[in-house]
């Protein structure tokens, strides 16, 4: 059955080798951070921690700003007092004017301890975390620390001729280092998940990055810095702005996801009034969604598509006689341009989505156009082929009724749908089925 969660831009959770099977660069990644953890903490039970009392303040701190993880836009999870805590603690080389002496594996099982006991909660909670994003948080210090710590001993205030700008410049260019490191691993992670270009992912993944991984950069940096002077305390006073810059960026996720759960509430209206079908707007944004990805679209564009797929129907609302079965594609070419205008005057009232608004208001015009506008965009057609497709075989349990449908909108003669746009829909629905 083609349901809606078959059209997911995730695949299915499967167990053990077959999950593995699924998203090999996740699982390298996830192993690459486990090995680099285990290790650590091995060699570091074997030679001992130093400094005990440094490496528990840290740790504490790491366990809390992990405890404290946020989820932003797109299902990223980050959390940036517990990076910007081990980042200050591998930057450390002194405190309250005393030499420190951990290794770079030392840091490592410390940020190791802190990560684990800061996850336990939420695990307990039926929490769990998405793991390559801790793995990648763990890379960044692996990164950071094994390239800072080697040279400590010259860049410490105690060696001979030392000066501060050295040891500046090389935490500043690491932590660049390691934000560029993170952002091509998130990117192949993302790539792999979502079926999409990694250079279109690594695009969204630096721009998602650019702003908070300065900060947390920026705050490792003045943590270390200042705790060569204040001690530990350096570690409550320069956390306090970026605990700021976490709670904005909380809320700024809180209010793309009332969004999103806003719009997705009113694409039910016409379900609820049984104007379509139950699930079929749903359905909808989600093959746009995959289409999308297979086409290399830009998140923000991916985010407007799945807005305008959610609710590219609810122009029916305004009709005295509902379509027959809700099936757009059946009606006639100015019926259906009329939905599509409704609709649109009914998103644009809302003030703040006029881009979706114009997606629905052309989703009907041909995939060349039809008047001085030129091409529809993109998203219009990606809309056009996912809503036919949804139309024609609706929650059909045979593959070959699909296929037909596919070999159908290849066939169009009069340019309604953009064959690009059909082959990714061929592709995308393809892929979820070897996954089903």
């Amino acid at each position: 059955m083609i349901t809606e969660e078959f059209y997911t831009m995730r695949a299915p959770r499967r167990a053990g080798a077959w999950r593995m099977l699924d998203e090999p660069v996740r699982v390298l990644v996830v192993a690459i951070a486990a090995a680099f953890a285990a290790g650590s903490l091995l060699w570091t039970l074997i030679t001992g921690f130093v400094e005990g009392q440094t490496a528990l303040a840290f740790g504490v701190l790491i366990a809390l700003g992990e405890l404290a993880r946020i989820t932003l836009p797109g299902n990223r999870e980050v959390a940036p007092v517990a990076s910007a805590g081990a980042i200050g603690y591998t930057f450390l080389l002194t405190l309250g004017g005393d030499t420190v002496h951990h290794s770079a594996w030392q840091v490592l099982a410390v940020v190791t301890v802190g990560f684990a006991l800061g996850e336990l909660p939420h695990i307990a909670a039926g929490r769990s975390p998405e793991w390559s994003d801790v793995a990648r948080r763990m890379l960044v210090i692996v990164a950071i620390t094994l390239a800072f710590r080697p040279f400590v001993d010259a860049l410490s205030p105690g060696s001979t001729h030392w000066q501060w700008w050295p040891a500046l410049l090389l935490m500043a260019a690491l932590v660049l280092v390691g934000w560029l490191t993170d952002a091509v691993t998130a990117a192949a992670v993302r790539a792999e998940r979502l079926r999409t270009r990694i250079t279109v992912a690594f695009r969204d993944e630096l721009r998602a990055h650019a702003g908070l991984g300065m900060a947390i950069g920026a705050s490792g940096i003045l943590i270390a810095l200042a705790s060569t002077i204040t001690g530990l305390s350096g570690l409550l006073v320069f956390t306090a702005p970026l605990l700021v810059t976490q709670v904005a960026f909380r809320r700024f996720a809180e209010v793309r996801l009332t969004y999103l759960q806003t719009v997705r509430a009113l694409s039910r209206v016409t379900e609820v009034g049984g104007y379509v079908a139950p699930g079929h707007s749903r359905r909808v944004s989600r093959l746009a969604k995959s289409v999308g990805c297979e086409l290399g679209m830009r998140e923000s564009d991916l985010l407007e598509l799945e807005y305008a797929a959610l609710m590219h129907d609810i122009g029916q609302l305004s009709l005295r006689d509902p379509v027959a079965g809700g099936a757009t594609v059946f009606a006639l070419p100015r019926e259906q341009r009329r939905i599509a205008e409704l609709g649109s005057a009914v998103i644009r009232e809302t003030g703040v989505l006029d881009s979706v608004a114009e997606l629905v208001r052309r989703q009907c015009e041909p995939s060349m156009g039809d008047g001085d506008d030129g091409p529809p965009p993109l998203g219009s057609r990606v809309i056009k082929v996912a809503n036919a497709v949804d139309d024609l075989a609706g929650e059909s349990a045979d593959p070959e009724r699909v296929q037909a449908v596919l070999e159908r909108l290849r066939m169009d003669g009069f340019g309604e749908y953009d064959p690009d746009v059909v082959e990714a829909a061929a592709r995308a629905i393809e892929r979820a089925a070897a996954r089903w």
